[in-house]
């Protein structure tokens, strides 16, 4: 246990209310994650049986809604750091390029020695101009706000995530926020993630940018002179709600927006009850060692674990050929699958993120 705990222990910078609690949301998180591809992987398998399939196309619809919990505490941490003290942009930005790249250059370079070996499963154009091309793109991480397949399939978030990272700091400069008050900049968010969801509602858009802002208006919240708090069983209320709720039956960019501000204020209350109290049963139940694990992990397992789960179905296909086999098998093979996805990300962890995004500075 000890040797587990030095290697999957971290020390994180912030109070002891919410930094276990939100390493276990990261380990929930990524586990949604890994819900989304684990169903699409196992779907021939169960195809046949037309009721469970709905519920596993349910379990798949809410897994995708662990990005957006990632987004959340994104925009709480990122916004936190730099509205509390003045930075240099270019040493922010490194520090942010230092945490992204070395997990995601292994990772990179992985799919391309696997593209090399195994052409038919490529996504990289096979004329030399286009291919390199499409390599740079997916190394600069355009592919999600821009109309390109990634390479990494979950990889899109990243661009999400850079966008936030270039964006934020410009928006604390120009609107001088930090000698703004909290209700000031509380509204100011608020109105500007209100007019992004009004229209990507019309007119389509990357409307889940808006859970940056939840995570913003969250870190308000918590520093604000008058506490806000919120009872465990609300906070369950709300994670249940947010994620009942991307089932609700709206297509269009008006129902998409709509699931994603269920999402803004679900994720938010469910935050804010884990992070304002540390003692109770709802962040206890976050503080879970294994989860917490997990989250810390949870950067390789989500860069890594789709590759690792296709590998393990393509290696079942040879063993077990595809055919309606029924719920059972979904349940039997959930356990070790996931168990076993947990080898080349902890591999990737240990070897690549820890020591070199995560090293004391």
């Amino acid at each position: 246990m000890n040797w587990l705990a030095q290697r999957f222990e971290l020390s994180r910078g912030g109070s002891a209310a919410n930094v276990r609690p939100m390493e276990g949301m990261r380990g929930f998180a990524v586990f949604l994650v890994f819900m989304v591809h684990f169903v699409t992987l196992i779907n021939p398998w169960i195809a046949g049986n037309t009721d469970f399939l709905v519920f596993a196309t349910a379990l798949h619809t809410i897994g995708n809604s662990g990005v957006d919990l990632f987004f959340v505490l994104s925009g709480y941490l990122i916004y936190g750091s730099l509205i509390a003290r003045c930075q240099k942009f270019m040493r922010f930005m490194s520090r942010r390029v230092v945490r992204i790249y070395p997990a995601f250059i292994a990772v990179f370079l992985i799919y391309v020695a696997l593209s090399l070996l195994f052409p038919a499963e490529s996504k990289i154009p096979a004329t030399a101009p286009e291919g390199i091309w499409y390599l740079i793109q997916n190394f600069l991480l355009l592919p999600g706000l821009l109309p390109i397949e990634p390479m990494i399939t979950v990889a899109w978030s990243l661009s999400y995530e850079m966008f936030y990272y270039l964006l934020i700091p410009l928006v604390i400069a120009v609107f001088r926020l930090r000698d703004r008050s909290a209700v000031w900049r509380t509204t100011f968010f608020l109105g500007a993630a209100t007019v992004t969801a009004i229209y990507c509602a019309i007119n389509g858009g990357h409307v889940r940018l808006i859970m940056f802002i939840s995570g913003i208006v969250l870190y308000e919240v918590m520093n604000s002179p008058r506490p806000l708090t919120l009872h465990s069983f609300f906070g369950l209320l709300a994670l249940c709600t947010g994620l009942l709720g991307t089932l609700l039956p709206m297509t269009g960019s008006g129902g998409i927006a709509l699931k994603v501000c269920i999402l803004f204020v679900s994720f938010f209350a469910l935050c804010l009850a884990c992070f304002r109290d540390s003692s109770a049963w709802l962040p206890r139940l976050f503080s879970w060692t294994p989860l917490r694990w997990l989250g810390n992990m949870s950067y390789s397992y989500y860069l890594l674990h789709g590759l690792a789960l296709k590998a393990e179905f393509q290696a079942l296909s040879k063993v077990l050929p595809v055919a309606d086999h029924g719920a059972w098998l979904f349940w039997a093979l959930l356990p070790p699958m996931f168990a076993l996805t947990l080898i080349p990300t902890s591999a990737l962890f240990l070897l690549v993120e820890r020591p070199y995004s995560l090293s004391p500075r």
